[in-house]
Order: structure tokens, then sequence, then C-alpha cells
């Protein structure tokens, strides 16, 4: 250390200052720069002792380094002083500029409080400007940027001890501590940076291993799914268009991928299903719907999506899983078919007649109710049979709506056909089939059954139902028919029931009365079945009995 007296300062000191200046800006972590600028007061500054004190996260100091007494260092670094204390110990004294020095006459005061320190032996002294043993010194540091005591933030102070010489440092050795405390400050800001880099950097280091490891665990999972995978775009003009599939959802359609990820879901769904999966595209969720196979065919699927968005953009992506339910999908089918079918004919049994009948036929109240507020809308008064049942007026086309229901109306009583279409009910009996059953048994009745159901399949339009009402009666709901058509139907099927039948080996033959009912709204489905049924039976006993029997 040089003196104040010495007109110059030794080119040597500044080397060494500077070295051990750029040895502390180069440490390559936190705690090798705490011990760099320890070492640094004692080897360049030319005191016996140094200790550097860090403010900790909670603002007390702890001794970081210690530097110039081996058994010091062990004695004292990791111990801890209040913040109290420090402020206590950096608010009294004498201050040289940021330097803070208490002479042993005041510091006394200071022998019980918490601060950890050593001092190191020595004689009293004889000159004024000798150093005494229980001298203290320190030198705040100070963030970077921020030069001056109560203005700036304190992150610790370098506590030095005995300048070699003995002396009390002069005007150059007060100006070089000051310095070195600031130069300090700014080498452990940036070893405090570098280390919080540091471990930014392995911090994200792990999360992109963790992504990694997620995406590669996401990939297996998709691409091994046993079920179909689907990735689809949301939002903007490619909106729902497929960007990524698996295996099984290509296997499943007997689609490549590369051409999977020309579609979108809504080019692949069955026409009556495309209402089904909008909803499920927009709410997420669970669907059931048809998807086309690359044959034409289609394979009922189980679809759920989820909505997979990020924080910036919202909602971005579509993940869909796709089961195969085809199998479960024609099992509950076959039970649907069973419970609405008749199990001998394969025909729609009489459950299922009177609810196709029921569809077709709104209330009586409505319809009084939409004749009332429709007629007195057009003019005309309304007008009821003797059942309470309304008439249509022709090209009054507001009769024939009720709440989006079509009205179904009946041809008029009459022998002139007025063009009037309506929804036909044909009643058939057969005649002469309990004789079957006796001379012949169940089987060949069974076989009689079976022929007449495929008759009658066969005699009438696409559209039209023909369902086994029980034993040997038949229904035919035909829509659209006029009375003529109706009556020409009828002839139809009876002259195709009365062609000779093979059951058990022989030839048999049955007959058929057939009684025509109209269905109209106001009526419930067992009215019309009631009105065909008497009329079959006026058909059955004005027909001459030779003439109704066969076998």
């Amino acid at each position: 250390m040089e003196t104040e007296s010495e007109p110059y300062v030794r080119l040597a000191t500044l080397r060494q200052l500077h070295q051990v200046m750029a040895d502390m800006n180069t440490a390559r972590s936190l705690a090798d720069t705490l011990q760099t600028v320890a070492d640094g007061v004692v080897n360049g500054l030319g005191y016996e002792l140094a200790c550097v004190n860090l403010v900790r996260p909670d603002g007390d100091l702890v001794v970081a380094a210690f530097a110039g007494n081996p058994a010091a260092e062990a004695l004292i670094t990791g111990r801890v002083g209040s913040r109290e204390s420090w402020d206590r110990r950096l608010s009294m004294g004498e201050h040289w500029g940021d330097l803070v020095f208490i002479p042993h006459t005041e510091g006394w005061v200071l022998d019980d409080d918490d601060v950890p320190q050593w001092y190191t032996e020595g004689p009293a002294p004889r000159f004024e400007d000798e150093w005494h043993p229980a001298d203290r010194l320190f030198a705040p540091m100070y963030t970077p940027g921020v030069h001056g005591g109560a203005c700036g933030e304190l992150i610790g102070v370098l506590s030095v001890d005995r300048p070699r010489n003995g002396r009390l440092p002069g005007a150059w050795g007060r100006e070089a501590l000051q310095m070195y405390a600031f130069q300090a400050a700014i080498a452990i800001s940036n070893a405090r940076l570098r280390a919080n880099m540091q471990r930014a950097l392995v911090r994200l280091e792990r999360d992109q291993q963790a992504l990694r490891a997620s995406e590669e665990s996401f990939r297996q999972a998709f691409e091994y799914a046993p079920s179909g995978m689907a990735i689809a775009e949301m939002g903007g003009d490619q909106h729902g268009r497929i960007l990524r599939t698996n295996d099984a959802l290509c296997r499943l359609l007997g689609r490549p991928a590369s051409a999977m990820r020309r579609y979108s879901f809504s080019d692949l769904v069955h026409p009556e299903d495309i209402g089904t999966l909008l909803r499920t595209s927009a709410e997420g969720g669970r669907a059931e719907l048809r998807l086309a196979r690359r044959d034409g065919t289609y394979v009922w699927v189980s679809l759920r999506n989820s909505v997979v968005a990020d924080a910036a953009d919202g909602p971005r992506f579509l993940l869909t899983h796709v089961e195969d339910i085809e199998e479960r999908k024609r099992r509950e089918l076959q039970l649907a078919h069973r419970a609405s079918h008749d199990s001998l004919t394969g025909l729609p049994n009489s459950a299922e007649l009177r609810s196709r009948l029921s569809a077709r036929l709104c209330k009586r109240q409505a319809h009084a109710g939409a004749l009332e507020s429709t007629d007195a809308a057009y003019g005309h008064p309304a007008v009821f049979d003797a059942n309470g049942h309304g008439f249509d007026f022709p090209g009054s086309a507001a009769l024939d709506a009720c709440d989006h229901h079509v009205h179904t109306v009946a041809p008029e009583e009459s022998e002139r056909d007025d063009g009037t279409k309506g929804l036909a009910v044909l009643f058939c009996d057969l005649d002469g089939f309990k004789s079957i059953n006796d001379r012949f048994g169940h089987n060949a009745g069974d076989a009689v059954l079976i022929e007449v159901a495929r008759r009658l399949t066969r005699g009438v339009r696409d559209g039209d139902t023909v369902a086994r009402l029980g034993g040997d009666e038949f229904v035919i709901l035909a829509d659209g028919l006029g009375r003529a058509d109706a009556q020409d139907l009828a002839v139809r099927l009876r002259n195709e029931i009365i062609q000779p039948i093979r059951a058990e080996g022989r030839a048999v033959r049955v007959g058929a009365s057939f009684g025509i009912g109209w269905a109209h709204c106001g009526m419930t489905a067992d009215e019309v079945l009631k009105s065909a049924d008497e009329r079959m039976y006026v058909e059955k006993r004005s027909r001459p009995k030779q003439h109704r029997r066969a076998g």
C-alpha cells in the first residue's frame, strides 16, 4: 500500500490492482467471484485480512468469503449478521466517501452485536496515523449504476483489517479501496446474473427435455394407439382439415395417410350425420356417426373430440379419437329390428305399425285449432263432419300445415274420384288359413305366412309399409293414393296371394279379404286400424264363401 506522502504510486502496485480486478471479473461462478474479491483486497490492496459480507434475500448479511487467515476463515465463514446491526455500523464512525471507518475509541460499543468479526493481534499504536488492532474499516458495495451511500441498493460489505504497512490508508488508499468495492459490486452482480442465467438455461434445458419426452410419448401414443387418432385444424380457411392421422384410422377407413390429409371429417361423414359432426366439432365431446371407407361403404364409429389451445391464440387444433363400433351398432340395430319386426316374416310388427301410423297423424285438438285459425285467415268457416273431423278446402294449402306438420287427409266418400290423394290403410285377412294349419301343421302355416309376406312386399312401392298385425292379418300403409288407386292395389295384391304356395312339399292356396281405410289427422292409429278392419269384414261378408275359401 502506498502512502499519501509519496509523490507517485509504484507501477507494480497498479499492475497488481489491475490484475486482481481482472481476476475478479473473469471468475467462473459466484462463489469464485466472492473469493476472488476477498483475495484481491489482501493481494492487491495490501490488507492482512478481508471479509466479504453478502446481503441475503432476507436482508441479513452472511460471511460469504474470507482471505488472509485460514483459522479465521474456518471460524466465521457462513455466519450471519443481522441487517439491523450492520445498519448501525454503517451509520456511525467517520465516512471517507463511501467508506466507513470506526476507530477503536468508538468501536467498543459494537463488541456485543451479532456481526461476525476477527481481530489481528498487535501492539497499541505509537503514532497518530498508526492502525489500532480494534479499528474497523468497511467498504459498502452498491448495485451497479448507483454510486453513493444511501442512494443505492446495498448488496454487500467489504470488511478489511490491518494494512500491512500498519498505517491508516491515505487518500490514494481510500480511493483505491472505494474503487475496488465499486468494481467488486459490478463483478458480484454480473456473477449473480450469470448464475441466474445458467440456472435458467438448466431449467430451460430440463423443460425442453421434458417437452421432447412428452412429445415423443404423445407421438408414440398417437401413432401406436389401437384405435384411430387424428389431428385437425381449427379456425381459418382450412378449418376442419385433417393434418395428421395414425395407422389405425388409415386401416379403418382403407385410406393412406397422404390421402387423408386432403379431407376434413365433414368430407367423410355420412350426409345424415353432418349435424352431429358439426355439434361435436364446435363443442367437443363424443358422438356416434358413420364415416366413409375408400370402397364407398360406411363404418359406425364413436368420435370423441378434444380442443387443443394455446395461451396466445386460443383454440388451434382438434384432437379426435375414433373408435370402431360397427359390431356394437350391428348388434344394437339387430336388437332394435327384433323389437320392431315380426320374427317369422321379418315385417314390421304391430307396435312398429302403430308408431309409423301415429307419426303421420297430429292431434285432433291441434288440428281443429289450426283449422279455426287458418279458416279465419282465409275467410272460410270451419267445417267438421259428424265425428268432429275437419274437411280440407281444395286449393287452401294453409290447411295442410300445423306446427310444421303436413296434414293427412282422406279422399271424399263418393263414386267419383275427386283427385284427392291420401294415406290408404289396407287391412288384409287371409281366407282359409286355419284349415291349412289344421290339415298340414304349423310349419306349413308358417311357410304360407312367409310367402304371403314376400308377395305383399313385392307388390307395393318403395316407401310403402307392409306389416304383420298378428296371426294371419297384415296391414299395408300406402301414401299418396286416390280411392281408385287403393282399390287397384288391393286387387293386385289379392291376385298375388291366391296363387299356389309350396308348403311342406305340397301346393296350397289361401284367399285374402281387403278392407281399405283412410288415415287423416284427428284420428288415432287404433281408430284408423279399426276403420280398415271393419271395412275388411264388410268386404269378406259380401263375397260368397266359395270365393273366399282356398286350400
